[in-house]
């Protein structure tokens, strides 16, 4: 379970325990409320998260108004670990760039494996513009996609900055996903042979044939071992459970374990590259 799924169970149960001391049964309380029995147990037992309109609604009827700043608060505790994308990308790409880059600003250990595309930081102006417009239509939210693109140019500065190293690992497969045109992609695997050379990069290729101890499910982030970011179809996950990170950590380095680096690692991106050549 991760540390959101726990916060929003104790949160259910908090709630559960203040019905219950007012001696009612979940059905007469969602009489008293005007919603469905269903709704009560979806939140009591942390399968649903109640909103703030629905915590007010709680305290409000069983007379306890009190307990509101308490369960605001835990409610707020559950929004830093789990942020819709929707509502994320409300402000604009601009906007969740540039919280991106105070994060990463704030680490000094910053290691990123992608499993399905090439990483924010390494990607070119065209190959991210593409990446923004498939973002922002899936969502349906406001397409600044060159105020992000400009953004996201600005975050890659992070990787001139001395003292500092970025550590990559890209399944195979994001070498020949076409989440752009060909001519696209073209120019963005020439842009990861370049990296391999900067002196602030580490990057890796983890291999389609690679015998593996891990699954590589999703892509995430994982900075100075205090946070882990995922992020998924449908939300962005902050995650910094002390066993959750351990967890990443391992697979980080079962996966670094069976990656391909330097000449090896350029041989899998020169062979994607030619594949296009193909086409």
């Amino acid at each position: 379970m991760s540390d959101y799924q726990a916060a929003r169970r104790a949160l259910g149960a908090r709630l559960r325990e203040l019905r219950a001391d007012c001696g009612l049964n979940g059905k007469a309380f969602a009489s008293r409320l005007g919603w469905s029995p269903s709704k009560v147990s979806k939140i009591e037992t942390g399968k649903q998260t109640p909103t703030a309109d629905d915590l007010r609604a709680w305290t409000q009827t069983l007379a306890v108004p009190e307990m509101l700043a308490e369960l605001t608060s835990r409610l707020r505790t559950l929004e830093t670990h789990y942020a819709a994308w929707r509502r994320q990308l409300a402000a604009g790409v601009r906007a969740r760039q540039e919280a991106w880059q105070a994060t990463e600003t704030a680490a000094t250990d910053v290691r990123n494996f992608e499993s399905a595309v090439i990483p924010g930081l390494l990607q070119t102006p065209a190959y991210a513009r593409h990446m923004f417009i498939r973002t922002t239509t899936l969502h349906r939210t406001m397409q600044d996609i060159e105020a992000g693109v400009n953004a996201r140019l600005q975050r890659q500065q992070a990787l001139y900055t001395p003292g500092r190293i970025f550590h990559f690992l890209i399944w195979e497969a994001a070498l020949h996903m076409l989440v752009c045109p060909p001519d696209v992609m073209a120019w963005q695997l020439d842009r990861l042979s370049g990296v391999l050379g900067m002196p602030s990069v580490e990057l890796g290729i983890v291999p389609l044939g690679a015998d593996l101890t891990v699954v590589p499910t999703h892509g995430f982030w994982l900075y100075d071992d205090s946070l882990v970011m995922v992020e998924t179809i449908g939300a962005e996950l902050r995650i910094t459970d002390s066993a959750e990170l351990a967890l990443y950590r391992t697979v980080w380095d079962e996966l670094a374990q069976a990656s391909l680096f330097g000449p090896q690692a350029h041989r899998l991106i020169t062979r994607a590259r030619a594949s296009l050549d193909s086409m």
